[in-house]
């Protein structure tokens, strides 16, 4: 097999353990996310504005790891937050760019101080925009603290003067115990139409709605078959975040607005199209507001859904379904991605697609979104 390269719309950096001391007052530093493994390594603490979230960390099958990676998984991966080793991976795997998320910093979402979420929010996008500017084929998403609109506003338009291209937002506005929980809310539309005007992607990382110990507890399922069922249902925030702005008309308003839901699969997109237009058209006297396309053709043209490994579904939507949108992610460097195996996945993936489809899939829909990012190099034979 030749190389095929790809782009990849769903990555992550791990943020340095020092990030937010070396960028933050020692008080606010204190209370930005920060993870203690129990002497063991079976159990995690995760600390965040006073609150603390305790979970099971399951050791893998005897061999997969040594003690060492097994204590800091996600570092065992050297280019986690080493650019110039991350490059090296990328092009062994043939990733040529990436959208990134971050890693810890995805529990910020659970801040519930106004102060402290604007604060950690700029000390990661500082971090992020120094970590893109190592190399053109990086877009780091800027993270925004949605406990005060006016904040968010002013971090997307320091974000976009900075360079980010895309802003990170939890599938769920929060924070747990806050005033909204949707994206359809009217409080959030100054926030759309800067967002709008600046040409910034709205990027959704699936698994990141905001919650307390206690409602973390309630949504995680400890029974039988339970790690596949919860790994199956962080897919569904990202849907109905997606979902919630193509129904309210929060895209129908703003036709240049796009939108990324990572790692929640693509082959969700054509079924909620479909369950959007009934709704519209079978409950059409209760619908407001009224919009000048249907929803499903809003989701078809404006949100964009990245998958790993979906044979059945995923690049199926881009041949017998006309969704373009789909597109590759890696996922790197967490585990249950494709580092180490991303040319067989893609290769499994694509070889049997029509040359169009495949680029699009691989390399077409994500230079939709970030036109600036270089052209990569040419498919080995």
């Amino acid at each position: 097999m030749g190389k095929i390269w790809a782009n990849s719309g769903d990555s992550h950096f791990v943020e340095p353990d020092d990030l937010f001391a070396t960028h933050l007052p020692a008080g606010l530093a204190a209370r930005m996310p920060r993870s203690v493994r129990d002497a063991d390594g079976l159990w995690e603490t995760v600390h965040v504005d006073g609150q603390q979230y305790r979970r099971r960390i399951p050791k893998p099958e005897s061999g997969a790891m040594t003690d060492a990676e097994f204590a800091d998984p996600h570092r065992r991966v050297p280019g986690a937050e080493n650019i110039p080793l991350r490059l090296e991976d990328l092009d062994l795997e043939g990733i040529w760019s990436e959208l990134t998320y971050p890693s810890m910093g995805a529990w910020a979402f659970c801040i519930r101080d106004p102060e402290l979420a604007l604060a950690g929010s700029m000390a990661m996008n500082d971090w992020a925009l120094e970590m893109q500017q190592k190399s053109p084929r990086l877009v780091c998403a800027a993270a925004l603290p949605l406990l005060a609109i006016d904040d968010a506003i002013r971090e997307a338009m320091r974000a976009r003067t900075m360079g980010l291209a895309a802003v990170s937002l939890p599938v769920r506005p929060g924070p747990a115990d806050g005033h909204f929980h949707s994206y359809a809310d009217p409080c959030l539309d100054p926030l759309w139409d800067v967002l709008d005007d600046l040409g910034l992607v709205i990027a959704f990382h699936v698994g990141t709605e905001p919650h307390t110990p206690e409602t973390r507890t309630g949504i995680r399922d400890t029974g039988r078959g339970g790690a596949v069922l919860n790994y199956a249902e962080t897919s569904f925030g990202g849907q109905r975040a997606a979902c919630q702005l193509a129904a309210s008309g929060v895209l129908d308003a703003r036709p240049n607005l796009r939108v990324i839901v990572s790692e929640g699969g693509a082959g969700w997109v054509p079924f909620m199209a479909d369950r959007l237009d009934e709704g519209y058209r079978q409950h059409s006297a209760a619908v407001s507001p009224k919009l000048s396309r249907l929803p499903g053709e809003i989701l078809y043209e404006q949100v964009y859904a990245t998958f790993q490994h979906d044979r059945r579904s995923s690049t199926t939507t881009a041949t017998a379904q006309g969704y373009r949108n789909a597109l590759f992610g890696s996922d790197y460097p967490h585990w249950e991605g494709t580092f180490g195996h991303t040319q067989r996945t893609l290769h499994e993936l694509c070889d049997d697609l029509a040359p169009e489809v495949s680029h699009r899939l691989r390399i077409g829909a994500f230079a939709e979104l970030f036109p600036h990012v270089p052209t990569p190099p040419a498919d080995e034979p």
